[in-house]
């Protein structure tokens, strides 16, 4: 996984956006009809952010309207609150791949590849359906009742992970209850942002979303460290308590500034009659069977071949992440100049060959190479989706209910691609068949590959120099 993620991130990371109103249209719009269409093709991420918190009203007790400031000390502290948020969030998921290695170990539980990998699975799955049903909540103006609520959850089941001694503790602590924790916190730290900016808002959600990498470099290597000297207890539990800690800065710091006219719709069911977006929703679904593939076994991959030794294979994680960083960042930008499905294309099929590589890989230096390159090209398949959806979604008003479906919609590949690799895995003796393991992992994103050219040329033909 990353994230899970963003772009939305997200993370490997969605960027559940989008809403209109009568004082956005004094605040935030001010382009007529003609110029609004041009800057939609043109900057898609950027215009479902704009449009999704276009305010009706401050809520009871906050600050005034008014045009967002784009600056100034109070926005920018957003942007370090919203920061905090994707570091304990996506952060805390594009971990995973560390204590996947450390359960295989049989340390705390013995279990099957495949059954352990259900916890990162279960947890990325609760934080996108979680993040799905969050919006209205947010819309409402409890923003710092999510704040409280998802911070609690995620401390808290850190702390009963560090109690845990079987499969299934592990699954409700690290699973579930930080899954919906962290699905709690992500939505308004992507919401928050278009309230306080809309000339700077892609350099603002750029740096907010870079506390998803952050968090996947800084959490494993504190996991590693820390085991071998205080044991996994209270390791489990300094990680608890490092999360209490930064998710107190955007208690402290964040306030939502305006509301949004109307509360988004959990569902759009003229969402199932439109053919391209319903098409690229099981394109990219496919897709994150292989991402998470990747995410989950690349790590246990290097220590239980013996390429890497216990060391490097936990060092791993944070190279793919670092990695991840231009990934998700670059694209994006790409993407305004020459079309979001002309850079996910790509994305998908260098992806599945990076995957597929593993195959033939059988030192520690190769390893290294295709989880960098892998980290690279899987954040643009982590940071894109939300455009796409954006994109293929000509009525604006419900871009927002959009993207929470279509994320939790691909949370069904998050859920299939760890324990279906893990079941590969263990399909032979001694549990070590990492060549139908790659070759899932790589087949998925090749095929996904495949679906978005066909989709393109439904879409705008296949003449290679359009823009779509």
């Amino acid at each position: 996984m990353a994230t899970q993620e963003y772009r939305a991130p997200m993370d490997s990371e969605p960027k559940d956006l989008e809403n209109a109103s009568d004082k956005a249209a004094d605040s935030l719009d001010h382009h007529n009809s003609t110029d609004e269409e041009k800057f939609e093709h043109d900057h898609p991420e950027e215009a479902a952010a704009e449009a999704e918190a276009q305010p009706k009203g401050p809520p009871a007790g906050g600050p005034s309207g008014g045009p967002p400031p784009n600056g100034g000390l109070q926005a920018w502290l957003q942007v370090v609150g919203s920061w905090c948020l994707f570091f304990n969030t996506w952060g805390l998921l594009n971990t995973f791949g560390v204590y996947q290695t450390y359960y295989a170990s049989g340390a705390i539980f013995t279990a099957t590849s495949s059954d352990i990998s259900w916890i990162g699975s279960v947890q990325a799955l609760a934080l996108l359906l979680t993040g799905a049903f969050v919006g209205p909540v947010f819309d409402r103006g409890y923003f710092r009742y999510l704040l409280v609520g998802g911070g609690f959850l995620v401390v808290f089941g850190h702390m009963m992970l560090s109690l845990s001694h079987t499969l299934w503790q592990a699954v409700l602590a690290q699973g579930l209850c930080v899954g919906i924790g962290a699905g709690m916190l992500f939505v308004p730290a992507v919401a928050i942002m278009p309230t306080y900016f809309t000339t700077n808002l892609g350099l603002a959600i750029g740096l907010a979303a870079s506390g998803s990498s952050m968090g996947g470099i800084i959490y494993p290597i504190m996991f590693y460290k820390l085991i071998p000297e205080v044991g996994f207890p209270w390791a489990v539990r300094i990680l608890g308590f490092t999360v209490l800690a930064t998710l107190l800065i955007p208690i402290s710091v964040m306030k939502m500034r305006l509301k949004p006219a109307k509360v988004r719709a959990l569902f759009d069911p003229s969402a199932f009659t439109d053919l391209p977006y319903i098409w690229c929703v099981l394109t990219c679904t496919i897709g994150y069977i292989g991402l998470y593939v990747g995410i989950f076994y690349l790590s246990y991959f290097g220590q239980s071949t013996g390429i890497t030794d216990e060391s490097l294979s936990f060092y791993l994680v944070p190279i793919l992440n670092a990695a991840s960083v231009l990934g998700r960042t670059v694209p994006n930008w790409i993407s305004d100049k020459i079309g979001p499905l002309n850079v996910i294309t790509p994305g998908a099929l260098l992806m599945g060959v990076i995957l597929l590589c593993n195959l033939g890989v059988h030192s520690s230096s190769g390893l290294i190479a295709t989880v960098f390159f892998f980290g690279l090209f899987s954040g643009i398949f982590i940071a894109l989706p939300p455009v796409l959806f954006v994109v293929l979604t000509k009525n604006k008003a419900v871009v927002g209910t959009r993207i929470g479906m279509g994320f939790a919609i691909m949370g069904m590949g998050v859920l299939i691609g760890g324990p279906a690799a893990g079941a590969i895995l263990e399909n032979s003796a001694g549990g070590q068949n990492w060549t139908g393991v790659w070759l899932l992992g790589g087949i998925c994103p090749l095929g996904a590959a495949v679906s978005f050219i066909l989709l393109r040329g439904y879409r705008a033909g296949f003449q290679p120099m359009v823009k779509v």
